[in-house]
């Protein structure tokens, strides 16, 4: 099984290569990868790895998949845990470590994995077109991850996918839910009323990922992190911090088993079959935290604002000069204000 998937994943490859042709007029508008950039980049793979994982790694299984895990605890007393649930295509690495900081330095017991068909977390049996799996399926996994380490609830922080996904987890399982703060997402990414994707968002992380991704080695797909999120950004403006984005970028191409680009595509699949969750989100009871940013391309602010609308009690964070990331400037804000949400349920 395992070879006749590595021979589809390289005839995949293979097709996406032959539509370079095709797709070069839209390289041009992907951003570029300042000389200045290059160089840390240079210079992080030419120093030694730095350990990106902080806590106890262990494997969780979830339906037929075996689901990676860290488990970072404080030095000090646990307040509570809090789960954090990243954004389609994404691996645990994505959340920042100056983020995780905050929680774990206030008390709290934090843990992040990778999403199935990224990082270390895998299936024999793999993804099936035509028994997808859902966001439902996907929530299984962070609750296989609180079975298995023995606890009964958690503080859940989403971004984007990880978001709905969150949202799905208080909705379904408020028994294992403290608190929800979601995070550039949305109840409904097809709600017809409000705004879509910006158009060009699509053909440019494409682009990128067909130029640096796939052409372009390991040096590439460090740059792609980096380009990607500059794609995200959208209209917002301000510095990156490249060394630790290429840091964790190296880590996960040397240690680990690097990026899956097609998982993308089955995480999409899952997000446009979920549905509305609205009317199950405006009977939530437990304290919900809110936060967009005003430039997000990908998920527009009116998703956030409608959410907050909807959800009784809701607290909401509005936050300029923020697109579809999480700007370095702002971690220590996102944080602080989720620390808040989750002291509300009495931990």
């Amino acid at each position: 099984m395992k070879p006749l998937r590595k021979l589809l994943r390289l005839l995949g490859m293979v097709s996406l290569t032959l539509c370079v042709g095709a797709s070069m007029y839209s390289c041009a508008s992907v951003p570029k990868v300042s000389k200045e950039n290059k160089e840390t980049i240079k210079e992080v793979m030419r120093s030694p790895i730095l350990e990106m994982v902080k806590g106890k790694a262990g494997f969780a299984n979830s339906q037929d998949w075996k689901v990676w895990y860290e488990d970072i605890v404080p030095k000090d007393s646990v307040k509570g845990t809090v789960v954090l649930v990243m954004g389609a295509a994404n691996d645990a690495l994505s959340w920042p470590l100056n983020f995780i900081a905050n929680f774990t330095d206030a008390g709290y017991r934090v843990i992040r994995y990778d999403h199935r068909g990224t990082g270390l977390t895998d299936s024999e049996e793999g993804w099936d077109r035509k028994n997808p799996y859902s966001l439902a399926d996907m929530a299984q996994d962070p609750i296989a991850i609180l079975d298995t380490l023995g606890i009964q609830k958690a503080h859940f922080v989403g971004a984007s996918m990880g978001g709905m996904i969150a949202q799905i987890m208080a909705i379904e399982h408020p028994e294992r839910t403290l608190s929800l703060t979601s995070i550039m997402s949305t109840g409904d990414i097809l709600d017809s009323e409000l705004p879509q994707t910006d158009p060009e968002i699509l053909p440019k992380m494409i682009s990128a990922v067909i130029k640096h991704g796939i052409l372009g080695g390991k040096k590439g797909k460090i740059k792609l992190q980096l380009v990607h999120k500059k794609i995200l950004m959208g209209e917002a403006t301000g510095d990156i911090a490249v060394e630790p984005i290429a840091e964790a970028a190296f880590y996960n191409l040397k240690e680990r088993k690097g990026y899956h680009f097609i998982a993308g595509r089955h995480h999409q699949k899952a997000i446009e079959a979920s549905g509305s969750r609205y009317e199950a989100l405006a009977q939530l009871k437990i304290p919900v935290l809110i936060i967009h940013g005003e430039q997000d391309p990908v998920i527009p602010i009116a998703h956030g604002r409608k959410m907050a609308e909807t959800i009784p009690y809701a607290d909401s964070l509005w936050l300029d000069n923020m697109g579809h990331d999480l700007p370095d400037a702002l971690l220590d804000t996102i944080a602080k204000r989720s620390i808040r949400n989750f002291e509300k349920s009495g931990t």
